[in-house]
């Protein structure tokens, strides 16, 4: 049997059953409502805690310290001596008896100039010398004899002193005669170049053949003695200054300062230390810089005469008082630390100095032996944070 519904009774039923079904979805939005607000309302309470309730955090008391940091300072190598090399005679070069970049020792052979002409002009010398030693002789055989013929008064006294004033002459064309001598055996022997320390052979310039004279534009050669090497470099008038006051004067500044290292051009460090020799007792009224010298040891050849690089100067800062970066941070280029105060976080700006690659700080101004500073999370901080000791580090 069929059932029949009158319209009135549909339309009731229906809006019956929308009124239960938005009733429930409106429960559930308000559950989810709630939910999400409690998640909200935690969160916040874990990053911002109560300005009333203390958080513990590590802290550090600032004490001086002996820092040791390191300048540096650009640099010019040069060899203990680096000597041109340039003819004594003129003359064409006959043989190269060295090449490029060769270690040579003292007086070891470098050229040989064409020598037959210098050879020809020791032989002149030496018989011009004979020559003035046999005149040299005759006179005196004739003034000794005029001398006692005199005494015989068999010949007159302008005779003996005409034989005396010959003897004279002819004695000093003797002297004149080997100092040519020498002369010409010195040009001899400048014909063969000689290195005159120990040292490498720089550039060539000349070869076999080449007209050589002193007066040619560029040496023959430069030797360079890179036993050790001489390096030096400039300081400003403040930084000298300071340098002075550091060791009371120059002498003790030069007896007791630490060794120096040296970074070459490639940014390598030189395995050797070296040491300060010499400070210059003059400021360049140009530069405002003095120059100072330092010698290293070279016994690999590692260094070259002409190069640069830069010399690395440790120097000890006593009393210091340094802060690890962590306990800083910056606003607008400004670096501040988290002092704490009457139990409160309280920011205050410091000066520094950054060492160690920017790991630690030396504090110029704004902290004071016996503060106290937050030494961790200073991120989470804001001013006026009630602060909890958790741990005090001695820096």
């Amino acid at each position: 049997m069929a059932l029949f519904l009158s319209p009135t009774f549909a339309t009731s039923f229906n809006k019956k059953t929308m009124r239960k079904s938005m009733i429930t979805l409106n429960r559930k939005w308000i559950r989810l409502i709630g939910i999400v607000g409690c998640t909200v309302w935690m969160a916040s309470c874990k990053q911002a805690p109560d300005a009333g309730v203390k958080s513990s955090y590590a802290v550090m008391q600032i004490e001086p310290t002996d820092k040791e940091l390191s300048s540096s300072y650009s640099a010019t190598i040069r060899g203990r001596q680096d000597i041109d090399i340039y003819p004594q005679v003129s003359g064409t070069i006959e043989k190269l008896c060295v090449t490029e970049g060769q270690k040579v020792r003292r007086g070891q052979l470098l050229f040989i100039i064409d020598q037959v002409p210098y050879r020809a002009a020791l032989k002149t010398a030496t018989a011009n010398v004979e020559a003035a030693r046999a005149a040299t002789s005759t006179a005196e055989l004739t003034y000794k004899s005029n001398k006692e013929l005199y005494a015989q008064k068999v010949v007159s006294e302008f005779s003996l002193k005409t034989a005396e004033n010959s003897y004279l002459t002819a004695k000093a064309q003797l002297a004149q005669a080997e100092a040519q001598e020498i002369s010409a055996r010195n040009n001899l022997s400048y014909t063969e170049v000689k290195s005159p320390s120990d040292g490498v052979v720089g550039a060539l310039p000349y070869r076999a053949g080449a007209l050589v004279s002193a007066n040619i534009p560029y040496p023959l050669t430069t030797v360079s003695d890179n036993s050790d090497m001489y390096v030096y470099f400039s300081m400003t008038e403040n930084q000298l200054l300071a340098l002075t006051r550091q060791y009371g004067d120059m002498d003790e500044a030069l007896k007791n300062m630490p060794e120096v290292e040296l970074q070459l051009n490639d940014k390598s460090m030189y395995g050797e230390k070296g040491r300060i020799e010499t400070i210059s007792g003059v400021v360049d009224r140009n530069t405002g810089t003095a120059s100072l010298r330092a010698v290293f040891p070279n016994k690999n050849g590692l260094l070259y005469s002409g190069t640069s690089g830069n010399v690395i100067l440790p120097v000890t800062m006593k009393g210091s008082l340094v802060i690890p970066q962590a306990t800083t941070f910056e606003i607008q280029d400004i670096t501040y630390v988290y002092k704490v105060v009457d139990g409160k976080a309280q920011s205050a700006p410091v000066s520094v100095t950054r060492v160690n690659g920017g790991q630690e700080y030396i504090v110029n101004d704004g902290l004071k032996e016996g503060d106290i500073i937050v030494a961790e999370g200073v991120g989470l901080l804001r001013e006026g944070t009630p602060v909890k000791v958790n741990k005090t580090k001695r820096k």
